[in-house]
């Protein structure tokens, strides 16, 4: 199918923050992201092939329109791999030419890379008439993140930034795929600090963490872990029984968490919040020293909530303040940590990928 137009044409989308349900999303458990005021714009025109240059990167991506022939390096892989997924699909072969440009810190567990993927495969399909339905579009983008870098994710991240809504978290069971919107209470900020500590999924445990949880699950015959209960993992010791046990426990702290949110229980927010961390530092063994700190911090200043958010081994916390002490807490958070240079951003939940 030819392109209908030459004009320029804006795509955005937006980074998440995870607020609880790390690491379920791949075992078909429960997650609570949002998407953030952060994102990734492509500015582009209907072309045969995809060129593509971004302000971050000296590398330009020149390659076929359904992402055919040699796969580039660097961030170009992630534009070839959603351009093959998309041509699977049945995506006629129309190209884009245009710049790339990102407010989403890469490394900062925040999904610079599936904002880039959701914003190219937005742009993508637009270009070329066609219309996927959200989580399709998501999928696709998934696959092409597993496809580029070998990291056996699960589709949170590219399930919030299309799926996204503003002043509102999503619970998303990635199971079933069932997802609804859930209200952030009036008068809470999203905080997120940047430990610095930068982290690749290819180059992390992540996938030596999928691994050690598919181990457990398969002891106890397969079963879907957010029907478990701590009571049913008997059989299991060591690290299986600690992997296991993160995800089932995870998943009861995402349902409580969003009847705290809908309750506006700031107390049990807290308390959710801080075993999160501590089962992903104790069971899941992803955090860090410098993102324990900041949990640490965060509460002391007076933070509702604290929990690092991610994939692990570096990257972000999320914590939850009340709007008139959000600067204050910010500020004595990223004065206090003693593990190198935090950056603290305020963020609000937005709406999901989207022309602009």
């Amino acid at each position: 199918m030819a392109a209908t137009a030459a004009a320029t044409r804006r795509f955005l989308a937006p980074g998440r923050v995870n607020l609880i349900g790390e690491h379920t999303d791949y075992s078909g458990g429960l997650v609570l992201p949002a998407a953030l005021d952060l994102g990734v714009t492509v500015t582009v025109t209907a072309a045969e092939r995809i060129r593509l240059h971004s302000d971050g990167h000296t590398a330009r991506v020149d390659i076929a329109a359904d992402g055919s022939g040699d796969r580039p390096v660097g961030w170009g892989r992630f534009v070839a791999a959603v351009a093959a997924q998309l041509a699977a699909l049945g995506r006629p072969p129309v190209g884009i030419e245009g710049s790339v440009s990102s407010t989403v810190p890469p490394g900062a567990g925040l999904s610079s890379s599936a904002a880039l993927e959701v914003a190219v495969a937005t742009a993508l399909c637009a270009v070329a008439d066609v219309a996927l339905e959200p989580l399709v579009l998501a999928a696709a983008c998934r696959n092409a993140e597993e496809e580029a870098v070998g990291v056996p994710c699960g589709i949170l991240d590219q399930a919030a930034s299309v799926l996204g809504e503003p002043d509102h978290a999503i619970l998303l069971d990635c199971g079933s795929l069932a997802h609804e919107a859930v209200p952030l209470p009036a008068g809470l900020r999203l905080l997120v600090v940047d430990s610095g500590e930068r982290h690749a999924h290819e180059s992390s445990g992540y996938a030596d963490r999928r691994r050690e949880l598919e181990a457990g699950l398969a002891t106890l015959g397969w079963p879907a872990p957010a029907e478990l209960s701590p009571d049913d993992l008997g059989a299991l010791e060591g690290i299986p029984l600690r992997r296991v046990r993160h995800v089932v426990t995870e998943n009861a702290r995402v349902r409580d968490t969003v009847a705290a949110l809908r309750h506006g229980d700031e107390a049990q927010l807290g308390a959710l919040f801080r075993g999160s961390h501590e089962s992903m530092r104790d069971d899941y063994e992803i955090t860090t020293l410098a993102l324990d700190e900041l949990v640490d911090l965060a509460y002391a200043a007076g933070a509702v909530a604290a929990r690092m958010t991610g994939g692990g081994f570096g990257g972000s916390i999320v914590a939850l303040v009340h709007e008139d002490a959000a600067e204050r807490i910010a500020s004595e958070v990223v004065e206090g940590f003693t593990r190198g240079a935090a950056i603290a951003r305020l963020c609000a939940a937005s709406a999901g990928a989207r022309e602009v």
